[in-house]
């Protein structure tokens, strides 16, 4: 049996690689065994703010927006410079969720982020700043860049979960395969299904069931990250990952 199932395993690496989670670390620095993890009090994770307050997670990154626009000195200035129209250089101190005016929690509408995202685009783009200065094209360039990467991370479930944790000071380490022999085999089972699928109805018909795992395993992470259970977040957010890649895949073959 135990033979049979690191065949399982080696097969399944070799066919199907996603790096998903095998640990995590506290604030990038102290590595604690997993099994204690849930034992952990809010305080114990981060020597920064942090909250878990029902369905909102507070960033750790609370530090202190510049003081003003570097043209003008507008105070209200954010990315952009509404009084004189300045694209700001990029502060690291604020997060993805501030970008788009949302709280910071998990459950978000991913279609709430389009609107807000071509609003800022079309103050941002690099292509708007051609006449003006090096620096502040340069600034453009960065700040274009964070946004759309702030887009990409929050509209899907599974960066959206991971990102989250980072905020809250628990980074995820994607360098190992998961070992749990029913989850292999399901997904090789997966994987013959896409490999063999022969129209688009079929295909979307498996996106479909597995848009559907992605969900439950979604809430159950919700529910973990919620009660501090952050093994068992660090858990699903795993089979996030295998799925997410199983998504991927199907789309790739429509």
């Amino acid at each position: 049996m135990m033979k049979t199932k690191t065949m399982v395993a080696s097969l399944f690496r070799r066919t199907f690689r996603c790096n998903p989670v095998a640990a995590i670390a506290i604030n990038s620095q102290t590595n604690l065994p997993r099994e204690s993890l849930q034992h952990f009090s809010s305080k114990s994770l981060t020597t920064g703010r942090l909250q878990f307050s029902g369905r909102v997670f507070c960033s750790e990154s609370g530090g202190e927006r510049s003081s003003g626009c570097w043209n003008c000195g507008e105070k209200s200035a954010f990315l952009f410079c509404d009084s004189c129209r300045s694209i700001q250089p990029v502060d690291d101190s604020v997060d993805y969720f501030q970008i788009f005016g949302l709280e910071k929690k998990y459950e978000i509408d991913p279609r709430s982020l389009e609107g807000k995202y071509k609003d800022w685009q079309k103050k941002l783009h690099p292509d708007l700043v051609h006449n003006k200065s090096q620096k502040e094209r340069d600034y453009a360039a960065e700040q274009s860049a964070k946004v759309t990467e702030a887009c990409r991370t929050l509209t899907k479930r599974l960066s959206r979960a991971m990102y989250i944790m980072k905020l809250n000071g628990i980074n995820v380490n994607e360098e190992e395969t998961i070992t749990d022999p029913t989850l292999l085999m399901e997904i090789m089972e997966l994987r013959e299904g896409i490999a063999e699928a022969e129209d688009s109805k079929a295909l979307n018909q498996i996106r479909s069931q597995v848009q559907e795992k992605l969900k439950q395993w979604s809430d159950s992470f919700v529910e973990a990250f919620e009660s501090q259970r952050f093994y068992e977040a660090v858990k699903c957010i795993q089979r996030m990952t295998y799925y997410e890649r199983a998504c991927e895949e199907i789309v790739k073959k429509l």
